[in-house]
């Protein structure tokens, strides 16, 4: 049996929501261990000048905590 953990992390990119997806996962799975889920939360975008300069993605990340 195994226990899980959620933890929330934000992720910008100034391409896409997509991109922001991979910089945020690619992120997590550099610090935590035993990655098992992501799922998206919430998106925005931050608007400048009148045009989006940056997509924001909030993912919820499961791992699977060590014994």
């Amino acid at each position: 049996m195994s226990v899980a953990r959620v933890t929330e992390i934000i992720a910008s990119s100034p391409k896409s929501f997509d991109d922001a997806l991979d910089v945020g996962v690619a992120r997590a799975t550099k610090t935590l261990k035993n990655v098992t889920s992501a799922w998206v939360q919430d998106q925005k975008v931050v608007i400048d000048g009148g045009k989006i300069s940056e997509y924001r993605v909030t993912l919820k990340v499961t791992f699977i905590l060590a014994d």
